[in-house]
C-alpha cells in the first residue's frame, strides 16, 4: 500500500490502532470491574467469552495485528525521528515535550511486555502457582483465580507498573490521535489533552483498584 510508505501514512495507521487499543481497554475495563459483583459476576463474563467460541479466537487474531502493526510503525518512526532529527534540533523539540511525549517508545515496550506477561499468567495460566479449578455451576473459577494471585505483592507490583506505563502513553497518545487526524485546532488543543488525560487516569484508577482493593482486603483479614 502506497500510503504505507510515507510516515504521515504510517502515523495514521498508528493513531487508529492506538485508539482502537483504547476501545479495548475501555471495554475490557469493564468486563474485569465484573470481579466487583463476586464470583458469580465475573466467572458468568468468563463463560459467556468462552461461549463464543471461534468468535473469541477471530477476536484475539484482530487485536494481534492491530497490537502488531501499532508496535512496528511507532519503532519505525521513533528510529526515523532519531536519526533525521539534528542534535541540536531534537534538543529545541524537548522543549515542548513532555515527560509523556519523550517516553512513548518506552511506555509503549512496558505494556508490550506487560501483555505478554498477562497473557501468559490469566490465559495461557502457564506460570506457577495459578490457581485453577470450577465454582459450583461448574464453570472455571476466575475469580479465585484472580484473587489469588492479587494476593501476591510482586504480581500487584508489576500490574501497578504496567498501569502506570498505560496511563503516561494514553495521555498523550489520545490527544497525538486527533492532532495526526487533523481534528484539533489551537483552540480546542488544550481541552482534547485534558480530555485525553482524563480518559487515561481513569483506566489507571479502574485496573489499578482491582488489585489494590484484592490485596487491601487479604492483609486486612
Amino acid at each position: 500500500m502506497q500510503i504505507l510508505k510515507s510516515a504521515v501514512g504510517r502515523k495514521v495507521f498508528m493513531a487508529i490502532t492506538g485508539q482502537c487499543m483504547v476501545l479495548f481497554a475501555v471495554v475490557h475495563l469493564v468486563g474485569n470491574s465484573s470481579i466487583f459483583v463476586g464470583p458469580n459476576g465475573i466467572n458468568a463474563y468468563a463463560e459467556h467469552l468462552h461461549s463464543l467460541g471461534p468468535l473469541v479466537w477471530v477476536f484475539r487474531a484482530g487485536l494481534f495485528a492491530l497490537v502488531s502493526v501499532h508496535i512496528l510503525f511507532g519503532i519505525q518512526l521513533t528510529l526515523e525521528n532519531s536519526a533525521a532529527n539534528p542534535a541540536g534540533y531534537a534538543v529545541k523539540r524537548q522543549i515542548k515535550a513532555t515527560f509523556a511525549s519523550s517516553t512513548m517508545i518506552w511506555t509503549g515496550l512496558v505494556m508490550l511486555a506487560f501483555i505478554i506477561i498477562h497473557l501468559l499468567h490469566f490465559t495461557a495460566r502457564v506460570f506457577p502457582g495459578v490457581v485453577q479449578g470450577v465454582d459450583a455451576l461448574n464453570r472455571f473459577d476466575v475469580f479465585t483465580m484472580v484473587v489469588s494471585a492479587f494476593k501476591n505483592g510482586g504480581i500487584v507490583a508489576v500490574y501497578l507498573v504496567a498501569m502506570c506505563a498505560l496511563f503516561l502513553h494514553l495521555s498523550h497518545g489520545i490527544q497525538s490521535f486527533f492532532q495526526t487526524m487533523g481534528w484539533n485546532t489551537d483552540r480546542t488543543q488544550c481541552t482534547i489533552s485534558a480530555i485525553g488525560k482524563a480518559v487515561a487516569f481513569i483506566l489507571l484508577a479502574g485496573y489499578a483498584v482491582i488489585p489494590l482493593s484484592i490485596m487491601a482486603s487479604a492483609l486486612i483479614k
